[in-house]
């Protein structure tokens, strides 16, 4: 398990077509490591495998302590339902930060560490969460998706007020 580089965008490995997974081996479970400890190390929400140079259709999520780990091998997006704007930030655009419209309910299939496919319901940051990482497999950029940027002075204003309330 290591700690990796995030790939910064401008990069081509964030806006190419990633490869599907059609191994399960030892090698994905370290990719999978890899991205979890990357994910803490830099207080993400989620990671995809092209933001530390893999050319994978692997992702994971880990919107909270009560929702727990997510690992998304191979995920298609079956369902949308409903759609709020909030504010986005990513690991691969440090310092950007703005509205972006998503559904705000996702249903999605996905393949697990082993290769066992498996679907889920996701709402609210979770669907966020997962919509944004699974975007990043097909180089389905937030920076294109952004209604109205947020300065990071905003940001703080914004947050220091949510906890006010």
């Amino acid at each position: 398990m290591t700690v990796k580089k995030i790939i910064e965008s401008p990069n081509p490995i964030l806006e190419g077509l990633n490869e599907k997974v059609s191994t399960f081996d030892r090698k994905l479970v370290k990719l999978l490591n890899d991205l979890m400890d990357t994910m803490m190390e830099y207080d993400g929400a989620g990671i995809a495998a092209p933001q530390i140079g893999v050319n994978l259709q692997v992702c994971i999520v880990y919107p909270d302590d009560e929702i727990g780990l997510y690992e998304l091998i191979n995920p298609e997006i079956l369902e949308t339902e409903g759609e709020e704007s909030e504010i986005e930030g990513c690991l691969s655009f440090p310092g950007v930060y703005g509205y972006v419209a998503r559904p705000t309910k996702v249903k999605i299939k996905a393949q697990d560490r082993k290769g066992k496919t498996f679907t889920f319901e996701a709402e609210g940051f979770f669907a966020r969460a997962c919509v944004h990482e699974i975007e990043h497999l097909s180089g389905d950029l937030f920076d294109k998706k952004i209604i109205k940027r947020v300065t990071e002075e905003e940001l703080v204003a914004l947050n220091s007020e949510a906890e006010v309330q």
